[in-house]
């Protein structure tokens, strides 16, 4: 059986910075890197706003980047998908899909948050092409543009406004006569000039050509009545899904399954530490999951002196 002091699950922007500081920590830190190796930047064409790359950066060559930079001080990563988990013991055991079983001191969970897609034909296929999840991620790109926002709760309602800093229009299409999101936030979208609502109407189809998204077809639920819009952008506002389903009921979730965590990186189990999107509902961003990634390596180091002085 494989024993670590770290075992790093997950490999985004902060699980290699976790593994980084770990390893530089002669640490010998284990990344499994699960079905998606580098995590949801790998999906990202442009980088604009990650610090140090004035031209930008394609999403997955700065993964890369950050994995040979964990590598080059001694990181291992294997292309393993974790089932399941054992934090109710010392050592933690990790089982891995092909069978692997690992022993760890310290686990880091770095194993993000996946936005959630309506599952309409080429919707994935188009990120980075007009389709997307993430307003502050991309919204740079539809300065002057029309753009379309699918959801009802805050997160539609905070990608609308903030689409607004760019977008020549912002239309908000929710399948009900009413809006789910907080009062204050309804309130801020009734008042901008820039927002239209489209109420009662759900997205069958994406249009596009080789530039990307050039419009969308929408069904009215109380006519039927089909038709075309155009628009540049298509955003979707209807929330992540944390990849916490590997943990059982060991770790505390909020009440959306997000890790609960407390001074950084601390989960309710001592030696198991979170990071990234997986802990972060708010900023959801690559500089501050790498951010939460150094923290966790440092926690686990701290940590696992500690334990060697008792």
């Amino acid at each position: 059986m494989e024993k670590r002091d770290v075992v790093i699950v997950g490999s985004g922007p902060a699980g290699h910075t976790a593994a980084l500081y770990s390893s530089r920590a002669n640490l010998k830190p284990l990344v499994l890197e699960g079905h998606e190796p580098g995590g949801q930047l790998t999906t990202t064409t442009d980088v604009e706003n990650f610090p140090g790359f004035p031209e930008g950066v394609q999403g997955p060559d700065l993964m890369d980047k950050m994995k040979k930079q964990a590598e080059r001080f001694g990181t291992q990563y294997w292309q393993k998908n974790v089932v399941k988990v054992d934090l109710n013991k010392k050592p933690f055991l990790i089982n891995c899909e092909d069978g692997t079983e690992i022993e760890a001191k310290t686990v880091i969970i770095s194993t993000g948050a996946s936005a959630k897609y309506l599952g309409l034909p080429n919707e994935k296929e188009l990120i980075g092409k007009g389709v997307s999840a993430c307003a502050t991620c991309d919204g740079f790109f539809f300065r002057n543009k029309i753009v379309h926002v699918v959801g009802g709760g805050d997160t539609a309602m905070e990608e609308a406004n903030f689409l607004t800093r760019f977008a020549e229009k912002v239309t908000i299409i929710h399948r009900r006569g009413s809006l789910r999101a907080s009062k204050p936030m309804q309130q801020r979208v009734f008042d901008n000039p820039k927002i239209d609502i489209l109420w009662n109407t759900v997205v069958e189809e994406i249009l596009f050509d080789d530039n990307g998204v050039k419009g969308i077809r929408v069904k009215n639920t109380e006519t039927n009545e089909s038709t075309e819009r155009q628009t540049d952008g298509f955003f979707l506002g209807i929330g992540h899904t944390p990849n916490t389903s590997f943990l059982g009921d060991q770790v505390q979730l909020d009440e959306n399954g997000f890790i609960k965590t407390e001074n950084g990186p601390d989960t309710n189990i001592p030696g198991v530490f979170a990071c990234g999107d997986v802990q972060d509902p708010f900023y959801r961003q690559a500089i501050t999951a790498a951010g939460s990634g150094c923290m966790a390596a440092m926690k686990v180091e701290k940590f696992l002196e500690d334990e060697e002085s008792k």
